[in-house]
């Protein structure tokens, strides 16, 4: 049976001379893995060959177990035409594809996710990097990464302490806090000594933690010491680091 849905690519690798699999996010019905037949012949139904970050409308037959869907059309929009002007903001964008392909499973859907991911992009489509200025380029990756953990079912806790629940206000004044990803959240002083995997917060990025909304006007030093530690956390969760990771943290 045909399935219209709404999709963004975030994998593509060529699996012969004219034909591509596809790894798609799409909105409705969530991760798919598709084999595009003929996709890089100069006269397709696809409007050419698929790339990362392609979006648009596509038709697809499903399949059940482990065989591929088949995609039979996708109708590509050019929604992105600069996220490869800037080599730092497409590492960003990879580095999102990356986390989204392994923390969803296929044929779930995340519509809300998918909505989150789109706008991320769009956003990133518009930036700028002037003078190695990342900070609002790290802040809605950051933005986009708690979402993501979020509607994966692993938004971790940053409004108390995850042991005793100390107040974020408490935390955010406090000389020592902590990140541990075993319990998946914000510890205090008084706490920290139970977790033996743990890594130690600066005051400020504990602060911006606690307060989200203190997030845009972060300076860049904090934002990365955010990124790092989300990092960190990203790096447990799938047992191995993220590819795209060390490109993110990479020194200007």
């Amino acid at each position: 049976m045909l399935t219209k849905d709404a999709a963004i690519c975030i994998r593509a690798i060529d699996y012969s001379e004219t034909s591509q699999i596809l790894t798609l996010f799409t909105r409705a019905t969530g991760k798919i893995s598709a084999i595009a037949k003929g996709s890089k012949r100069p006269k397709s139904s696809f409007d050419g060959p698929v790339e990362a970050f392609s979006s648009g409308k596509i038709v697809f037959t499903a399949t059940s177990g482990e065989k591929l869907a088949t995609l039979t059309e996708f109708q590509q929009q050019p929604s992105f035409p600069h996220l490869r002007d800037n080599l730092f903001v497409l590492n960003c964008a990879l580095f999102a594809a990356e986390l989204v392909n392994h923390l969803t499973h296929e044929y779930d859907p995340h519509p809300e996710l998918f909505d989150s991911f789109l706008q991320f992009l769009q956003n990133l489509n518009e930036q700028r990097t002037v003078n190695n200025e990342q900070q609002n380029v790290i802040a809605l990756l950051i933005l986009f990464q708690l979402s993501l953990l979020k509607e994966v079912g692993l938004q971790p806790v940053l409004s108390h302490c995850v042991n005793c629940k100390m107040s974020n206000e408490r935390l955010a004044t406090s000389d020592e806090v902590y990140f541990t990803s075993t319990a998946n959240g914000l510890i205090c002083r008084d706490c920290e000594a139970a977790f033996t995997e743990k890594i130690k917060l600066t005051k400020n990025a504990a602060a911006c933690l606690s307060s989200l909304k203190t997030l845009a006007r972060t300076n860049e030093k904090t934002l990365k010491e955010i990124e790092k530690i989300l990092i960190y956390h990203f790096t447990n969760i799938l047992g191995r680091p993220p590819k795209m990771a060390k490109h993110v943290t990479r020194r200007s």
